[in-house]
């Protein structure tokens, strides 16, 4: 599903943001990005994306390489990639629904089956009561559950999450990791990023993927840290 293969990332000549990184995450994982600030998680999450290139290496994702993949190409894969950020980046002024039909609309859904699958989607998400509800009327984890909503829209096979529970209290925290279980035992795979150790401790299973300046320092998981 994804792999990185001696991936060094520069954006100035300073140091730079990945230093030969290599990882492979299979089909299916959930898997967890750790490290703090400034360490290299989100760019390891934009290159999953192609939001970004390796300035050296290889970044493969779901049958796309960085390296043979044109620019032109690249919507492809991001169709099959869902992607999840702390700050929500959803459409003020607008409803839960609306939100979510506007990406079904983006990725050309027949018209006539937008209005159904948005539900869908809203339903999927727990919030199908709030639907007609206006973003700003909605908590930040009913925010954070239309983003998801938003993020499944083109049935990715992979979800990309870059401290999807930040700004979130516990009790929402909590709704959002569990929906994030539910989507990852469908088949969807994982790669969230988080500095929140108290969330990687409740999920024993999953892989843990810990960056430092950059730099690939641990590859485990969980429940073999008991």
């Amino acid at each position: 599903m994804i792999k990185f293969t001696s991936v060094t990332k520069r954006y100035t000549e300073s140091e730079p943001a990945l230093k030969d990184v290599s990882f492979r995450i299979e089909e299916g994982q959930f898997c967890f990005l750790t490290g703090h600030s400034g360490s290299g998680k989100s760019t390891v999450l934009k290159m999953a994306h192609m939001t970004e290139l390796p300035t050296l290496g290889d970044v493969y994702v779901n049958g796309f390489s960085s390296k043979k993949t044109k620019p032109k190409e690249i919507w492809k894969l991001r169709r099959q990639v869902g992607f999840i950020f702390q700050d929500f980046r959803l459409l003020p002024n607008r409803t839960a629904l609306d939100n979510i039909a506007f990406v079904l609309e983006a990725i050309n859904t027949p018209s006539n089956q937008i209005g159904k699958k948005s539900q869908i989607l809203l339903k999927k998400v727990g919030l199908e009561t709030k639907n007609n509800r206006m973003i700003e009327d909605l908590s930040g984890g009913e925010q954070q559950q239309v983003s998801i909503g938003r993020a499944l829209a083109g049935n990715p096979a992979l979800l990309l999450a870059d401290e999807p529970t930040g700004n979130l209290d516990v009790n929402a925290t909590k709704r959002i990791m569990d929906l994030f279980e539910a989507i990852n035992r469908s088949g969807t795979t994982i790669l969230m990023a988080t500095h929140d150790l108290s969330i990687i401790q409740k999920h024993p299973q999953a892989r843990i993927l810990e960056l430092e300046d950059g730099i690939l320092v641990g590859d485990t998981i969980n429940s073999e840290q008991d």
